[in-house]
């Protein structure tokens, strides 16, 4: 059922599975790249923003579209650096963040992002369950009982291809939008206060809501899935197609996240125009509902209202789904199949929805929905920051790291979201202590503690790369040491063998350095070994062969932006045996090869492999040790 992932590859069942058409025209090769920022997008409407813009627009009208802006603008900005990465580096962010912190550091990095994701499904199961009961009249509690059973709602579309997944988010977002035309013209807002609206400003009661609408707005579990969403197209490694790509991914952005903020807007509007006009102060969903037939004065509105609930929720479910996939794999490296991820995030989102209906009833729904924003936005910074440095970086991106005004504005936005995603934490923090009685002893032993701690890791994460590149600066890099006897052989093409596994990098790092130096080039040798291509060879195009084959045309394109010229070669079958046919039939002079010493069981086989093919090349042999040291990750 479970299984240790061997690919390094995002959401590999659907990587550069869609191809980008060649010589046609600008709406078809945009229509090839539309599609991730799509599935993105619903999380920017899910349930959890209903609440807050419903809340929001019934308490001060449209004084708060503003907030609505600036968030959506944050949104295009930290979506778009996601997609940038994904195209350039062919790593997801989790992924990076596994490669560049400390195994402890990114495994709370990912229970945080776990806990984020399970708070995201938490408020679908909440929204969804709140659809049928509006829609069906169903109990709130079977409900959320029912919502179990859209496993199998991803059972049918994870066969269907990532492109027939897009269709469907679409279609039901298109739904949603509908739903909310329909809203908007029967609400008929005063659209002189409405422009109004857009001007900034904040009272002292505004500002708790407009930093939950924030919270709400942009999703941390987002920022991993987006990143990984767009490594579905066959991008080429060329420089020119990579730009080319970054910039149909940002006209896939900004419309997808417009589409987001036109909903959010609506619903804003709608509970301005219908109930701050007639003194209603709404803060639940449902009571939003039952109001919109009497003030309005059609059922209409409150139909639409329950339909785009329903499809909102649903929605959210595939790309929660999805989400979840790319950071379990992308942190531990550890592969579950879609089915059982769903089902046991779903569970764990369910018994709380369960216990809370149980005991409050449909009032304590709101709460919860609340509670999950809350959770949402303390984890947000965890991922903004990181995103942040590593577009930056230019070791990674290259001439796509971002450029002085980039980081300027990225900044500034991570700036104002851990801002005022802290005075939600403390304000809500600070309610819980006064309104728990004498249980406040017990959130000053637990949760203030897990606050600071979390604070510390925050302070940790921004600070830490700045310092790296100080020390950089201050002291020079110790050169590459490389034996005397290799430097004076005149290579040409070097063999380098490697494993898909993050032991690379110290295998590159000792073949680039004699690359460089002898102006030689690099052919980047793997081989397949599961028994499809042992036994269809070539012919093999199972998971894992395009898998491994999407591994070395990234770290072909990663090596050819450094200037130097460099082949991949894809064998299949015994390592040992494949390694030694390549290296005589491509004429190598010089292979690099990993050994990992001889610790019983899987060392001393791979130790074997490296053995067995020393003894058969006939030409010099750099064997680079990649044991990690016990105090690495």
């Amino acid at each position: 059922m479970a299984r240790k992932s061997s690919s390094p590859a995002s959401l590999s069942e659907v990587h550069r599975t869609v191809s980008i058409p060649d010589k046609v025209g600008f709406l078809k090769r945009l229509f090839a790249f539309a599609g991730p920022a799509y599935l993105i997008s619903v999380g920017y409407m899910d349930p959890g923003n209903w609440a807050t813009d419903i809340e929001g627009g019934s308490r001060f009208g449209y004084q708060l579209l503003w907030v609505l802006l600036l968030s959506n603008a944050m949104a295009v900005l930290l979506q778009t650096l996601c997609a940038r990465m994904g195209i350039v580096t062919r790593r997801d962010l989790a992924q990076a963040c596994r490669e560049s912190y400390p195994r402890a550091v990114s495994s709370i990095l990912w229970i945080l992002a776990e806990v984020a994701i399970g708070a995201c499904d938490l408020a679908e199961v909440l929204g969804t369950a709140i659809g049928l009961n509006l829609v069906f009249g169903i109990p709130l509690l079977v409900g959320v009982i029912v919502t179990a059973a859209d496993v199998l709602l991803l059972l049918f579309f994870q066969h269907l291809g990532i492109r027939k997944v897009e269709a469907f988010i679409l279609a039901l977002i298109s739904v949603v939008g509908a739903c909310f035309l329909v809203e908007v013209f029967l609400a008929k807002p005063e659209w002189h206060l409405v422009a109004s609206g857009f001007v900034p400003r904040l009272s002292g009661e505004s500002l708790y809501v407009a930093i939950g609408i924030l919270g709400a707005t942009i999703m941390p579990h987002n920022l991993y899935l987006h990143s990984a969403l767009v490594q579905t197209r066959a991008v080429s490694h060329e420089p020119k197609r990579i730009a080319q790509a970054c910039r149909y991914n940002l006209v896939d952005s900004v419309v997808a996240l417009n589409t987001a903020f036109f909903v959010n807007a609506a619903i804003l509007l709608m509970a301005a125009a219908v109930f701050y006009r007639n003194g209603q102060v709404v803060t639940e969903i449902a009571q939003a509902h039952d109001l919109l037939t009497p003030l309005v004065g059609t059922s209409i509105a409150a139909t639409a209202f329950g339909i785009a609930l329903l499809c909102s929720g649903q929605s959210s479910t595939l790309t929660g789904t999805l989400a979840g996939q790319v950071v379990m794999e992308g942190f531990v490296d550890f592969h579950m199949r879609p089915w059982m991820r769903r089902l046991i995030t779903r569970t764990l989102a369910i018994v709380p929805a369960v216990l809370t209906i149980a005991a409050t009833g449909a009032e304590g729904t709101y709460k919860l929905l609340i509670l999950s924003q809350v959770i949402l936005s303390l984890q947000l910074p965890f991922a903004v920051v990181p995103l942040i440095h590593f577009t930056s970086d230019k070791h990674k991106m290259g001439d796509f790291a971002n450029r002085a005004w980039v980081k300027l504005l990225a900044w500034s936005a991570a700036i104002v979201i851990i801002g005022l995603n802290m005075k939600l934490v403390y304000s809500t923090v600070a309610q819980w202590v006064l309104n728990s009685g004498r249980a406040a002893v017990w959130i000053g032993a637990f949760v203030v503690p897990l606050v600071v701690a979390l604070a510390v890791l925050l302070l940790y994460l921004i600070i830490t790369p700045f310092l790296r590149r100080i020390k950089g600066r201050a002291e020079p890099a110790a050169p590459v040491v490389i034996p005397g006897e290799l430097l004076a052989a005149p290579f040409e093409r070097i063999a380098v063998a490697l494993e898909a596994t993050p032991r690379d990098r110290a295998i590159l790092a000792q073949a680039i350095p004699i690359a460089k130096q002898h102006g030689a080039k690099l052919l980047l040798v793997h081989v397949a070994e599961g028994m499809g291509p042992r036994f269809w060879k070539q012919e093999s195009a199972d998971s894992e062969v395009r898998s491994d084959r999407a591994y070395l045309e990234q770290l072909q394109g990663e090596i050819h932006r450094m200037g130097l010229r460099v082949e991949i070669q894809l064998g299949f079958g015994e390592p040992a045996d494949e390694i030694v046919r390549i290296v005589e039939q491509t004429d190598a002079q010089l292979l690099v090869i990993g050994t990992h010493g001889h610790r019983f069981p899987q060392d001393l086989l791979l130790g074997a492999t490296v053995t067995r093919v020393r003894h058969a090349v006939k030409i010099p042999v750099f064997m680079v040790p990649t044991e990690k040291p016990k105090d690495d990750r």
